[in-house]
């Protein structure tokens, strides 16, 4: 079970050590539409950068957060390779500094935005000493079960024929998740940066989160963007309309708690899905596709 009071302090330095390689993406990646070119993956390792282009146009290389090994890895296309142990007592602010002293050496200095980026605390990340929690076991924990959300998440989006995005691993929300995109603009829900940069388009969200003060254990999550009105008023048994969220959520544990976890995961987001498309009257091909099987391999 992944409850966030357990395991509050190691969730929020391994979030800490995200936001270092997501602000290398920021800078570094060719922009995509709704900020995609900023999202990192959750592979069988752990969170990775893109391939990222060296500032010194030496080549290219790439940032893992490798949460089997529990290291830090950088690596360039020439073969240069450094890594670093993440263990109990090494503080964001660290690891920052680890990672940016050895892009430094084989790709070319960068320098990037340190500010800790929507979470509670507001310290840079490379003045962040407070976050100096890592609980081996704890990481491993959430690391299985994230990679169990990741495969239901990817096995969701397949069929879609719309645009879509990969399962992101976003660093800010410290979350996975999956837009399908009907292809009509949408307003943004405000005028932040976020917001009006990645909520210019129709979409349904879903996704999948470790938890934090507001929801203090894991769970899916799936809203329309923009909803109309009525939105929340739906069952989705057995998740449940959350209005401090103003999302869809079915808690972690009722998967795990099920005869079969990954049915039970796809139940909810393709539900979610089939209701967020008709009351937000998207094509109903286009629905439909969502629900096929992926294009054969010929």
């Amino acid at each position: 079970m992944i409850d966030y009071p357990n395991w509050a302090a190691t969730c929020d330095t391994l979030h800490g050590y995200t936001q270092i390689l997501g602000k290398l993406a920021v800078k570094l990646a060719a922009p995509q539409p709704q900020l995609q070119h900023a999202a990192l993956q959750l592979t069988v390792r752990g969170w990775e950068t893109p391939v990222l282009p060296a500032p010194d146009g030496s080549g290219v290389f790439g940032v893992l957060l490798d949460l089997r090994s529990h290291q830090a890895v950088v690596e360039h296309s020439s073969g240069a390779l450094a890594a670093f142990p993440l263990t109990p007592g090494r503080s964001v602010a660290d690891v920052t500094a680890a990672i940016l002293d050895r892009v430094g050496s084989f790709a070319g200095q960068v320098q990037i935005d340190t500010t800790a980026q929507e979470v509670p605390w507001s310290v840079p990340l490379d003045k962040d000493h407070e976050h100096a929690t890592y609980d081996v076991a704890a990481v491993e924990r959430y690391f299985d079960a994230a990679t169990r959300a990741a495969t239901a998440l990817a096995i969701y989006r397949a069929p879609y024929r719309g645009r879509s995005t990969p399962v992101n691993a976003w660093w800010g929300s410290f979350d996975l998740a999956v837009s399908l995109f009907s292809g009509a603009a949408a307003n943004p829900s405000s005028e932040g940066f976020i917001e009006r940069n990645a909520m210019d388009a129709q979409e349904v969200a879903v996704g999948w989160w470790p938890g934090d003060a507001r929801y203090p254990r894991a769970a899916f999550y799936a809203y329309a963007h923009p909803a109309p009105a009525g939105y929340s008023a739906a069952q989705l048994s057995p998740a449940a309309w959350h209005d401090d969220l103003g999302e869809y959520v079915l808690p972690w544990s009722d998967v795990e708690a099920s005869d079969d976890p990954q049915r039970t995961s796809l139940e909810f987001l393709r539900g979610a899905l089939r209701y967020s498309c008709g009351a937000c009257e998207w094509d109903p091909t286009l629905t439909d596709s969502a629900f096929g099987t992926p294009p054969p391999v010929r």
